[in-house]
């Protein structure tokens, strides 16, 4: 499928803001509204979007805690068992393979010290998990929920 620049303007402007209504998105990228719908209806059908969600400040639920942590795992892990592994544990926010000598990076949210400490151990837990190496977030410097052009 090819993305043209209003589409990809659009895809920004539902980014920053995905509760912005079709006419509001038309008047920024020159489009009526029902056009802006059809091309975001196309963009939903061949899964250039993939959904909508709300974007939660972990500060306001108390999880402000974050740390990376590579893994590194026993002969054969594949990374559909790391996926896996991840996805049973609820402080895990993403969890992605790399290069180098990892073989997947965790990236880790918890409500402090104490609880990010636990997570870590369950983790590590993980049978295929043959040791870690942490790092934990000081400040976040930057955060940007897309991808592509910025809206503005």
């Amino acid at each position: 499928m090819q993305i043209d620049a209003v589409d990809q303007r659009i895809i920004a402007l539902l980014v920053a803001d995905a509760r912005a209504s079709y006419a509001d998105i038309g008047n920024r990228v020159s489009l009526s509204a029902p056009a802006v719908k059809r091309r975001v209806d196309r963009l939903r059908a061949t899964g250039v979007i993939r959904g909508f969600t709300a974007v939660v400040d972990p500060a306001a639920v108390g999880w402000t805690t974050e740390a990376f942590v590579e893994l590194f795992c026993a002969g054969r892990t594949t990374p559909a068992q790391i996926g896996v592994a991840a996805r049973r544990h609820p402080e895990v926010v993403g969890a992605y393979t790399v290069s180098g000598e990892a073989d997947a990076l965790v990236h880790l949210r918890a409500a402090d010290i104490a609880h990010l400490e636990a997570a870590l151990e369950r983790l590590r837990a993980e049978s295929f998990v043959t040791s870690t190496r942490s790092t934990i977030v000081l400040s976040r410097l930057v955060e940007s929920p897309g991808v592509g052009p910025s809206a503005r």
